[in-house]
Protein backbone atom coordinates (compact mmCIF):
# COMPACT_ATOMS: atom_id res chain seq x y z
CA UNK A 1 0.00 0.00 0.00
CA UNK A 2 1.31 3.18 -1.11
CA UNK A 3 2.36 6.14 1.45
CA UNK A 4 -0.23 9.22 1.47
CA UNK A 5 1.30 12.86 1.27
CA UNK A 6 -0.41 15.23 4.04
CA UNK A 7 -2.05 17.67 2.29
CA UNK A 8 -0.64 20.77 3.69
CA UNK A 9 2.71 19.72 2.55
CA UNK A 10 3.19 21.66 -0.99
CA UNK A 11 3.84 19.85 -4.00
CA UNK A 12 7.82 19.57 -5.03
CA UNK A 13 8.79 22.28 -7.06
CA UNK A 14 5.45 24.15 -6.31
CA UNK A 15 6.35 27.77 -6.19
CA UNK A 16 6.34 29.41 -2.82
CA UNK A 17 4.54 32.68 -1.94
CA UNK A 18 7.86 35.20 -2.52
CA UNK A 19 8.58 37.18 0.78
CA UNK A 20 8.28 41.38 0.80
CA UNK A 21 10.97 42.88 2.86
CA UNK A 22 11.21 47.44 2.83
CA UNK A 23 14.85 48.29 2.73
CA UNK A 24 14.81 52.12 2.63
CA UNK A 25 11.42 54.01 2.12
CA UNK A 26 11.55 58.28 0.97
CA UNK A 27 8.78 59.02 3.07
CA UNK A 28 9.86 62.61 2.56
CA UNK A 29 8.12 61.95 -0.92
CA UNK A 30 4.71 62.06 0.58
CA UNK A 31 5.12 64.79 2.63
CA UNK A 32 6.22 67.21 -0.63
CA UNK A 33 4.32 65.51 -3.62
CA UNK A 34 1.26 63.81 -4.41
CA UNK A 35 1.90 60.30 -6.06
CA UNK A 36 -0.13 59.57 -9.08
CA UNK A 37 1.09 56.90 -10.47
CA UNK A 38 3.18 53.63 -8.99
CA UNK A 39 5.50 51.34 -10.70
CA UNK A 40 8.05 48.74 -9.55
CA UNK A 41 11.08 48.36 -11.43
CA UNK A 42 14.23 45.99 -10.95
CA UNK A 43 17.38 47.88 -10.32
CA UNK A 44 21.07 46.85 -11.88
CA UNK A 45 23.44 46.85 -9.09
CA UNK A 46 27.06 45.68 -8.53
CA UNK A 47 28.09 42.63 -6.34
CA UNK A 48 29.30 45.21 -3.50
CA UNK A 49 26.24 47.06 -3.78
CA UNK A 50 24.14 44.09 -3.38
CA UNK A 51 25.54 43.00 -0.62
CA UNK A 52 25.39 47.11 0.73
CA UNK A 53 21.57 47.08 0.32
CA UNK A 54 21.07 43.77 1.93
CA UNK A 55 22.39 44.90 5.20
CA UNK A 56 20.28 48.04 4.99
CA UNK A 57 22.70 50.69 4.44
CA UNK A 58 21.00 52.49 1.46
CA UNK A 59 19.36 56.20 1.65
CA UNK A 60 16.30 57.41 -0.74
CA UNK A 61 16.51 60.48 0.48
CA UNK A 62 17.20 63.80 -2.58
CA UNK A 63 17.18 60.95 -5.24
CA UNK A 64 15.36 61.14 -8.17
CA UNK A 65 14.55 59.33 -11.66
CA UNK A 66 15.72 60.58 -14.67
CA UNK A 67 15.44 59.34 -18.52
CA UNK A 68 19.03 59.06 -19.85
CA UNK A 69 19.18 60.47 -23.49
CA UNK A 70 18.44 56.93 -24.85
CA UNK A 71 15.18 57.16 -22.87
CA UNK A 72 16.11 54.53 -20.36
CA UNK A 73 14.97 55.72 -16.80
CA UNK A 74 17.98 55.70 -14.41
CA UNK A 75 18.24 56.35 -11.02
CA UNK A 76 19.83 59.19 -9.46
CA UNK A 77 21.49 60.48 -6.00
CA UNK A 78 20.46 57.19 -4.21
CA UNK A 79 22.88 56.78 -1.72
CA UNK A 80 24.60 53.18 -0.72
CA UNK A 81 27.17 53.29 1.56
CA UNK A 82 30.31 51.12 0.60
CA UNK A 83 30.75 47.59 1.53
CA UNK A 84 33.88 47.60 3.26
CA UNK A 85 34.86 44.37 2.76
CA UNK A 86 34.68 44.70 -0.76
CA UNK A 87 37.92 46.62 -0.70
CA UNK A 88 39.15 47.32 -4.07
CA UNK A 89 36.04 46.29 -5.84
CA UNK A 90 34.12 48.30 -4.34
CA UNK A 91 30.93 51.08 -6.07
CA UNK A 92 31.03 54.73 -5.68
CA UNK A 93 28.24 55.44 -2.92
CA UNK A 94 26.15 58.01 -5.14
CA UNK A 95 26.53 56.44 -9.14
CA UNK A 96 23.59 56.59 -11.63
CA UNK A 97 21.58 53.19 -11.51
CA UNK A 98 19.83 52.01 -14.57
CA UNK A 99 16.14 50.99 -13.51
CA UNK A 100 14.37 47.45 -15.27
CA UNK A 101 11.09 48.34 -16.55
CA UNK A 102 8.93 47.43 -19.82
CA UNK A 103 8.72 49.81 -22.73
CA UNK A 104 5.06 50.43 -21.99
CA UNK A 105 5.74 51.48 -18.53
CA UNK A 106 9.01 53.36 -19.42
CA UNK A 107 6.58 55.41 -22.33
CA UNK A 108 4.07 56.49 -19.32
CA UNK A 109 6.73 57.34 -17.21
CA UNK A 110 8.14 59.72 -20.65
CA UNK A 111 4.99 61.38 -20.71
CA UNK A 112 4.41 61.74 -17.46
CA UNK A 113 7.36 63.66 -16.83
CA UNK A 114 7.25 65.87 -19.78
CA UNK A 115 3.99 67.45 -18.13
CA UNK A 116 4.97 70.70 -15.42
CA UNK A 117 5.06 70.45 -12.04
CA UNK A 118 5.74 66.18 -12.72
CA UNK A 119 8.69 64.18 -11.86
CA UNK A 120 9.64 60.31 -10.95
CA UNK A 121 10.88 59.82 -7.58
CA UNK A 122 11.86 56.16 -5.71
CA UNK A 123 9.15 55.60 -3.41
CA UNK A 124 10.64 52.35 -1.75
CA UNK A 125 13.47 49.72 -1.68
CA UNK A 126 12.86 46.72 -0.87
CA UNK A 127 13.89 42.68 -1.52
CA UNK A 128 11.13 40.57 -3.53
CA UNK A 129 12.46 36.86 -2.88
CA UNK A 130 15.86 37.42 -4.18
CA UNK A 131 15.56 40.74 -6.13
CA UNK A 132 16.30 44.29 -5.11
CA UNK A 133 12.88 46.08 -6.67
CA UNK A 134 12.31 49.99 -6.71
CA UNK A 135 8.91 51.52 -6.30
CA UNK A 136 8.87 54.48 -7.74
CA UNK A 137 6.43 57.09 -8.20
CA UNK A 138 4.94 59.16 -10.51
CA UNK A 139 3.98 62.81 -8.15
CA UNK A 140 2.85 66.07 -8.62
CA UNK A 141 4.48 68.43 -6.46
CA UNK A 142 2.32 69.77 -3.21
CA UNK A 143 2.02 73.82 -2.60
CA UNK A 144 2.36 74.95 0.76
CA UNK A 145 -1.67 75.06 1.16
CA UNK A 146 -1.74 71.32 0.06
CA UNK A 147 0.44 70.63 3.17
CA UNK A 148 -1.68 72.79 5.43
CA UNK A 149 -4.38 71.12 4.11
CA UNK A 150 -3.37 67.63 4.50
CA UNK A 151 -2.37 68.15 8.26
CA UNK A 152 -5.55 69.74 9.21
CA UNK A 153 -7.01 66.64 7.73
CA UNK A 154 -4.89 64.13 9.79
CA UNK A 155 -5.22 66.19 13.35
CA UNK A 156 -9.06 65.89 12.74
CA UNK A 157 -9.35 62.83 12.02
CA UNK A 158 -6.82 61.98 15.18
CA UNK A 159 -9.48 64.03 17.31
CA UNK A 160 -12.46 61.96 15.88
CA UNK A 161 -10.42 58.83 16.67
CA UNK A 162 -9.96 60.39 20.31
CA UNK A 163 -14.18 61.39 21.02
CA UNK A 164 -15.07 58.04 19.63
CA UNK A 165 -12.60 56.01 22.09
CA UNK A 166 -13.44 58.36 24.72
CA UNK A 167 -16.88 56.91 24.50
CA UNK A 168 -16.98 53.69 23.52
CA UNK A 169 -14.50 52.76 26.80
Amino acid sequence: MAKQKPENLQAAGAARPRQRKSLAKNRKAYHEYFVEDKFEAGVSLMGSEVKAVRRGDVSLDDSYIHLDKDGNPVWINGHIREYREANRLNHEPRRTRRLLLRQAEIAKIKTAVTRKGHTAIPLELYLDGPWIKLQLGLCRGKKSWDKREVLKERESKREIGRTIRKYVS
